[in-house]
């Protein structure tokens, strides 16, 4: 018997969502297995393309969303503990939760951050945090933490200061914008990459994020900075002590003890910076504080 035009949605949505599903499921345990390959890992992503899943959402596009969200940062969060420098499919998971649902600010902004991290914290694709940003901003005009998004990837991971004032700028330009956007772009302008900008630019994020995690990446380079300014002036004070006692110090109890220092400096951690023979000074191997300028330290914290 022919099924009644008028039934054939019905009919195709309980045909289509069990598969649906039932492939998402099959997708998040594949994704579980640590151990395959990365050719396998491509090849168990079973639907790769957003607008293909979009197609077979059949209305469910929000809470599919949702679900490929979750597992985007499940996913990291596994890559990220197992430290195998791998997040192949990290790009596939942020693209189709964003494809199905235009509107999940959260997925472009922690995404973004997932994606740009380098080493074993993240991706190392700022092109792609970039193009992840770009689509919330064309979806999302009124959300300047978009914008301001997109100014720090510019400024921090490419050192591409025109695109970030130009990003700040557009950012300042969206109603309800603070006014620090504006202030940003011109400092920008001014000084460039300089540390103090650096700052400035993360403790905006930190103070107008209600996202625990965006804080406390905020807060862990807010201290970074903090520790490099802290470290450029102690390698002045070095070369000063070198020129009047022939040698760089040892330790900063030394240049203490010359009456250089008030006491012993010590970082945002709170352990004391050390010295090294050129007479530079660096982080404590035992100090959580990880600079961009510094390997890990598979202790924690950087050497």
């Amino acid at each position: 018997m022919i099924l009644a035009s008028k039934n054939r949605p019905l009919f195709l949505l309980l045909i289509s969502a069990p598969f649906l599903f039932a492939s998402i499921a099959a997708l998040q345990a594949r994704i579980d297995q640590r151990t395959r390959s990365a050719a396998q890992a491509q090849e168990e992503l079973l639907l790769t393309s957003g607008p293909a899943v979009k197609r077979l959402s059949l209305g469910y596009d929000s809470l599919l969303a949702d679900i490929y969200w979750t597992r985007a940062v499940q996913y990291y969060g596994e890559h990220l503990e197992g430290s195998d420098g791998r997040f192949d499919l990290l790009w596939p998971l942020l693209d189709i939760s964003t494809t199905l649902d235009p509107k999940l600010i959260p997925a472009y902004r922690f995404g973004a951050i997932f994606l740009s991290e380098t080493g074993e914290m993240g991706a190392g694709r700022p092109d792609l945090a970039i193009a992840l940003v770009k689509r919330g901003i064309a979806a999302n005009p009124d959300d300047w933490h978009l914008d301001s998004d997109l100014g720090l990837l510019y400024y921090w991971r490419l050192k591409d200061y025109p695109d970030a004032q130009a990003a700040y700028v557009a950012g300042g330009r969206v109603p309800q914008a603070p006014p620090w956007l504006n202030i940003m772009a011109a400092r920008i302008a001014e000084k460039g990459g300089s540390i103090e900008t650096s700052r400035m630019i993360w403790s905006n994020l930190y103070e107008t994020s209600k996202d625990k995690r965006v804080r406390q990446r905020a807060l862990e380079m807010m201290n970074a900075l903090k520790a490099e300014e802290d470290e450029m002036h102690l390698d002045e004070l070095a070369e000063q002590y070198r020129k009047r006692f022939g040698h760089y110090p040892a330790s900063s109890r030394e240049m203490r003890d010359a009456g250089m220092l008030a006491g012993i400096p010590v970082d945002p951690a709170g352990y004391a910076y050390i010295f090294g023979p050129d007479g530079k000074s660096r982080l404590s191997p035992d100090s959580p504080i990880l600079t961009e300028s510094q390997p890990t330290n598979p202790s924690g914290g950087s050497r």
